[in-house]
């Protein structure tokens, strides 16, 4: 039994999204560290609202590829985080292997097969 549901996952996600944003100024990451957070922001907030779950707000993309997106970004976030322009710094190297590691627990517990909106399922 997966414990996170589609609209906690959606609530996540807005979360997510928030931190991103924030991430550069709180934790003074600047250049690639900062660009990255930013834009990281901007995608999962596009992902968010155009995925076919509660908290989707034009929903086209169906949550189960919403979730495979995040089983690829999140281990991605932890191997980025050991480039150079990221391992030199403690804060960016410790803020993206935690956001990367967050994103695949949640992706554990998502319970990506309940929750559209619409009747866009996987097929078989």
């Amino acid at each position: 039994m997966k414990l996170i549901t589609p609209t906690i996952h959606g609530y996540l996600d807005y979360l997510t999204v928030v931190v991103f944003l924030a991430a550069p100024k709180l934790l003074e990451l600047d250049g690639l560290a900062a660009s990255l957070s930013w834009t990281l922001a901007g995608v999962h907030l596009a992902l968010t609202l155009v995925t076919d779950f509660p908290l989707g707000w034009r929903p086209w993309l169906p949550f189960w590829i919403h979730g495979w997106v995040e089983r690829i970004v999140g281990p991605a976030l932890v191997l980025i985080a050991f480039l150079p322009n990221f391992s030199s710094s403690s804060l960016a190297f410790g803020f993206y292997v935690f956001m990367g590691l967050v994103i695949v627990a949640v992706g554990w517990l998502t319970d990506y097969s309940s929750g559209a909106k619409q009747a866009l399922r996987p097929i078989g």
